[in-house]
């Protein structure tokens, strides 16, 4: 079963939503605001729907295509990479769950009164987070180098290469992967680990500071004249009722409601997002130059992608 990483970090491969800049209305700030796309580190963490991205994804699996058939899958050889270059692939026999949690790809969370009326906590964008393609275990197994205790790392008489012929993809497109780090529990390998180590850590020390309190503060006391105790936003998006239904109760409805006119009522969406605006910021000024290195190393790997991607044609 996969964790549940915190909300800051649930949609920074989502689609960015636009930004309603310069406003009055209350809703149209916190909307503009509550983007990922509007907070400084998301210019270091590409949208998996733009253009290198996708680019990216295409050429990965080009590649990974080629190694399958080395690898002895000569089905592979007629596999459509534009049909399966934006999907994650998952083994047969997996259960996903994604699509049934709660939560959206937000770094707030619901601001909308009206989407929360009908959709409750369970708001994420369809595909935000690619769409699943199923594999059979041995494919799958050296598509990706991900093995169960028993799975052999052999397949007819080639060896997996390390993360799976997907993985040998990435690393022919962006070189060596950096160091893995651990954020919430959850081991982060790609190749965008520092910038998502870096808004986790800035989201922890910006929660934490008097101005974000405050704002928990009001908002829980709107919650509570409506009936609701939650000390803070996130509490009311990760409560337990709502996981494990595909559709959301009356009570998550009228809960997402209250906690949305709340935020809009007590200007809570503009209040944190000046302080993670603030944090975030300083993170980048102490890691400017890995940032920038990291973000020169995707726009070689598009380019390299793009290449791939253009003798493949």
């Amino acid at each position: 079963m996969r964790r549940v990483l915190p909300l800051a970090l649930t949609g920074l491969f989502a689609l960015s939503a636009c930004q309603f800049a310069g406003h009055d209305d209350p809703a149209d700030k916190a909307r503009g605001l509550d983007t990922m796309a509007a907070l400084p580190l998301h210019a270091y963490v590409p949208d998996r729907g733009s253009d290198g991205a996708k680019a990216v994804g295409r050429a990965q699996w080009i590649l990974g295509k080629q190694c399958m058939v080395r690898l002895g899958f000569t089905g592979f050889a007629a596999l459509d990479t534009e049909a399966v270059a934006s999907t994650d692939p998952v083994r047969q026999d997996t259960i996903t769950e994604d699509a049934d949690m709660p939560g959206d790809d937000t770094p707030y969370g619901v601001v909308d009164p009206d989407l929360a009326a009908e959709h409750g906590y369970h708001n994420r964008t369809p595909d935000s987070a690619g769409r699943y393609q199923r594999w059979p275990a041995d494919q799958y197994a050296a598509l990706t180098g991900s093995f169960r205790p028993g799975d052999s790392h052999v397949t007819h008489g080639h060896r997996i290469p390390e993360g799976g012929c997907l993985g040998q993809a990435m690393r022919k497109i962006y070189g060596a992967p950096p160091k893995a780090t651990e954020v919430a529990g959850i081991k982060l390998s790609g190749y965008y680990s520092l910038a998502l180590e870096l808004w986790h850590d800035s989201r922890a020390q910006a929660s934490k500071d008097p101005a974000w309190k405050k704002a928990d503060r009001a908002w829980s006391a709107c919650m509570r004249k409506q009936g609701f105790r939650y000390a803070t936003p996130e509490k009311a998006t990760s409560d337990s009722d709502w996981f494990g239904h595909t559709e959301p109760s009356e009570k998550e409805r009228k809960t997402a409601t209250a906690d949305a006119r709340c935020k809009l009522r007590t200007g809570y969406v503009p209040a944190v997002h000046a302080v993670e605006v603030r944090t975030q910021k300083a993170a980048i000024a102490r890691h400017r130059q890995s940032l920038d290195a990291l973000r020169a190393a995707d726009e070689r790997a598009v380019r390299t992608a793009r290449k791939i991607a253009g003798h493949a044609s």
